[in-house]
């Protein structure tokens, strides 16, 4: 399925891009997730556990186990705290 990827803050700034187009095979965000770690190095760094990071699908907060569809459009983002 092809999936619309959104990297946002220092996510953005450490892959060096803000958006990507992604061809997946699996069925939640815990797979996307394991995919996007498989890339190593920065990828690795930054969303396999080291640091905190937060994923919506469709605008909608989701979990590890949330189900993707064909076209969603998924985000990936750092907590964002406020006052």
């Amino acid at each position: 399925m092809q999936l619309h990827i959104l990297y946002f803050a220092r996510l953005r700034d450490t892959f060096g891009r803000a958006e990507e187009h992604l061809e997946f095979s699996g069925t939640t965000i815990g797979a996307l997730i394991d995919q996007l770690v498989a890339r190593g190095d920065d990828w690795r760094e930054a969303l396999g556990g080291g640091r905190p990071f937060r994923v919506a699908r469709n605008q909608a907060i989701a979990t590890v186990d949330t189900v993707l569809s064909e076209g969603d459009e998924i985000a990936i983002f750092p907590p964002v705290t406020g006052g």
